[in-house]
């Protein structure tokens, strides 16, 4: 029915002569979905210019697939963990790799939220540090630096944070221009443990 549109008029028909285009038969898609893999058949057009909607070209994973992939990797899910649980639930083989890709899809939105323009107040800021095993070339132990705001009406927020092999001021004052530059201006109160140098950093 688009192709009928697209192209003005039906399949066979005489005002469809010498009109520049016309139908080109039709190619096969496979697609993951959550009922599992399908195999679509689309239309074509000989001058190539029909381009279905249904599903955007090339891709080969439904939107709530991707999804799903995404959302159990934000949650710190091994891509190896995630690429089993999708095929036991939806019968989708993906390998490791494929759901790393997928998953990439996160870093403009990650990068987003480390520029994102950050309140002129915050009452308080708790500023720490913890670590937590991450899996890199090695399985080791690494500092996740951590802001949490209190603003003014009482709503918390995480500010930002930052990965690093371990804690020092440097990574700590670097985070706090950060925060200047990014439309800080008053804080009542910091709270932190004995970081040397901290102090002065603030």
């Amino acid at each position: 029915k688009r192709l009928k549109a697209f192209l003005g008029y039906d399949p066979y028909a005489r005002n469809g002569w010498n009109t520049g285009n016309s139908r080109n038969g039709a190619y096969f898609r496979k697609v993951d979905t959550q009922f599992g893999p399908i195999e679509v058949q689309v239309p074509r057009d000989r001058n190539g210019q029909f381009h279905q909607h249904t599903l955007p070209d090339y891709k080969q994973h439904s939107d709530i697939l991707e999804s799903m992939i995404i959302k159990l990797y934000s949650k710190g899910v091994t891509t190896r963990e995630i690429a089993d649980l999708i095929e036991k639930m939806y019968g989708s083989h993906y390998s490791p790799a494929q759901v790393s890709n997928i998953s990439k899809q996160m870093i403009p939105k990650v990068e987003a939220y480390h520029k994102r323009k950050l309140s002129d107040k915050f009452f308080c800021i708790y500023l720490d540090a913890t670590y937590l095993p991450l899996h890199r070339e090695t399985f080791e132990r690494e500092a996740v630096y951590i802001a949490i705001g209190i603003k003014p009406n009482g709503h918390k927020e995480v500010i930002d944070y930052c990965i690093a092999p371990t804690e020092n001021i440097e990574i700590w004052s670097e985070m706090l221009k950060g925060f200047k530059s990014r439309g800080l201006e008053q804080v009542e109160l910091f709270l932190s443990d004995g970081v040397v140098g901290m102090k002065t950093a603030l």
